[in-house]
């Protein structure tokens, strides 16, 4: 094979199927409803190489409203790794995805330590590390402050998620909070929005992404009820490290390191407060 005969193509909605089977199996473990909610967020943004009517290589260029972008989902076949294929296919993702947004916007990703150098010399640079926790679900006592979130509360969420993730991502949620096998909560006091958290199914147990509060306690009670929800089941947090009382949460609950990546941009880092992310929404957009 001639990988400088492939052409990058556009993916179809069973593609991305594939993608996190792909994923599944390299161990990230992603949520069992994910690949729908990656499609709907934008149809336009997975793209891959296909050999012999087989795709072989294939990663996610999302753009949420063409003012920030994120790419994830980068994998390439074992049996055709090690070719240049991923290389070729890095750089051309990199650029159909700078293409889709406008001039000055700015691109995230999550990448793991083996490839970090790589994407440095594509021109990311790290912001902050991020490792992934087990837990055990357990039953906790649960405040009365917390509630399900529902239709009504959407455009509320969306308004309050936006400064977490550093931009307004409404399709995205459309999906997330009201995925099958999933649930989403929010922190409510004086009628105010303090903090939510998704808790989902995945491959292995369940994962919580996002977890965003204003604050440690408001945190800690939705990681609670979260764990609540599926006792003694596996459950996953994502943090990032430069959040001092995220990493004493999960200590204080035992938490058992699994491995990690660095959250890395293209360009300039959204304006985040870091220290009210204490579970990142997921490895793959975001």
């Amino acid at each position: 094979m001639n990988i400088q005969n492939l052409e990058i193509q556009k993916l179809q909605r069973n593609d991305v199927d594939t993608l996190l089977e792909w994923a599944s199996k390299e161990g990230w473990n992603p949520g069992k409803n994910d690949a729908e909610v990656f499609w709907n967020t934008d149809p336009d943004g997975f793209y891959g190489f296909f050999y012999q009517e087989e795709l072989i290589a294939a990663g996610a260029v999302i753009s949420y409203t063409t003012e920030f972008g994120f790419m994830g989902l980068f994998i390439v076949k074992e049996a055709y790794r090690n070719t240049g294929i991923g290389r070729k296919l890095w750089y051309a993702r990199r650029d159909i995805l700078l293409q889709r947004l406008q001039k000055n916007a700015s691109i995230g990703m999550d990448g793991v330590l083996t490839m970090q150098p790589f994407y440095k010399k594509g021109g990311f640079t790290v912001a902050y590390r991020e490792e992934r926790y087990e837990f055990v679900g357990q039953e906790f006592a649960v405040t009365e402050h917390i509630s399900i979130i529902n239709w009504n509360d959407f455009e509320e969420i969306v308004h309050y998620d936006a400064p977490f993730f550093g931009n307004e991502r409404a399709n995205f949620l459309k999906g997330w909070l009201f995925m099958p096998e999933g649930k989403a909560i929010q922190y409510k006091k004086n009628n105010e929005i303090l903090g939510y958290a998704v808790l989902r199914a995945a491959v292995r147990g369940y994962k919580i992404g996002p977890l965003f509060a204003n604050n440690a306690e408001v945190a800690e009670e939705l990681f609670k009820h979260c764990m609540s929800l599926v006792p003694k089941m596996p459950v996953f947090l994502d943090i990032p490290t430069v959040n001092e009382e995220a990493v004493q949460l999960v200590n204080k609950y035992d938490g058992k390191y699994v491995f990690e990546c660095a959250r890395m941009y293209y360009g300039k880092a959204p304006a985040i407060h870091v220290n009210t992310i204490f579970g990142i929404t997921s490895f793959e957009l975001g």
